[in-house]
Formats: C-alpha cells, sequence, structure tokens
C-alpha cells in the first residue's frame, strides 16, 4: 500500500521553528502536485499548503502565508514543510497526500480534497511554552 511517511514533528515554543518532511519510500512523486493538511482535536482537516510538480507557484493557507514554506525534492521524492514562528493555533497533527489527478495544487487551493491519496499517519507538532 502506498502511503506517506510523515516525520519532524515536536514540541516547540511559541516563535520557533520546525521543518516536516513526508516520502514514499520507492514510489515516484513525479507529475503529482503534494499538499501538506493539519487536523487539530474537533476541527476540520485543514489544506496548508501546496507545492505543483514543476510548477514555480505553490498554495499556502491565509493562516500560515509568510511563515511556511513548501518544497520538494523530486529526486528523493520527498516534500518538505519549513514551519516559521510558530503559533499555539499551529498545534494539530500534519499530514501529507498527493492529488492524483493533477499536478497543480488547484484543489487544495479550493479547499476540496477528493481527489487527494497516499495519505500518512501523520506527525503532531505542538506549540506551547
Amino acid at each position: 500500500q502506498v502511503q506517506f511517511v510523515e516525520s519532524g514533528g515536536g514540541l516547540v515554543q511559541p516563535g520557533g521553528s520546525l521543518t516536516l518532511s513526508c516520502a514514499v519510500p520507492g514510489f515516484s512523486l513525479d507529475y503529482y502536485a503534494i499538499g501538506w493538511f493539519r487536523q487539530a482535536p474537533g476541527k476540520e482537516r485543514e489544506g496548508v499548503s501546496c507545492v505543483g510538480y514543476r510548477d514555480s507557484t505553490p498554495y499556502y493557507a491565509d493562516s500560515v502565508t509568510g511563515r511556511f514554506t513548501i518544497s520538494r525534492d523530486d529526486a528523493k521524492n520527498t516534500v518538505y514543510l519549513q514551519m516559521n514562528d510558530l503559533k499555539p493555533e499551529d498545534t494539530a497533527l500534519y499530514y501529507c497526500a498527493a492529488d492524483i489527478m493533477a499536478s497543480r495544487c488547484t484543489e487544495v487551493a479550493a479547499k476540496r480534497y477528493s481527489t487527494m491519496n497516499y495519505w500518512g499517519k501523520g506527525t503532531l507538532v505542538t506549540v506551547s511554552s
């Protein structure tokens, strides 16, 4: 079963930084848009960021714009999420998924996630003093 493996989460103080990674060992991410999502307790899953395949315009949710940066290394089949100036409201379980129907982030930007696949189990980010 193809599934992303996320890593890099942890406990960090407000204002701190973390870098998350997600990869699918042995599986090429070529041609897929890859999204980072998060879900906090009692809240719906939210598309945080997305990077298209050979697309220079990533998507960011308003809540993370200017603080998070997404990147991908297709040679390593890995996508990263650099998170700076973390806030308590960023606390959530963070997941990766691939849009198996698109190379661009149009669906994630429109908050439509039905074509997302290969969901991982997530990595927990806790922002607290």
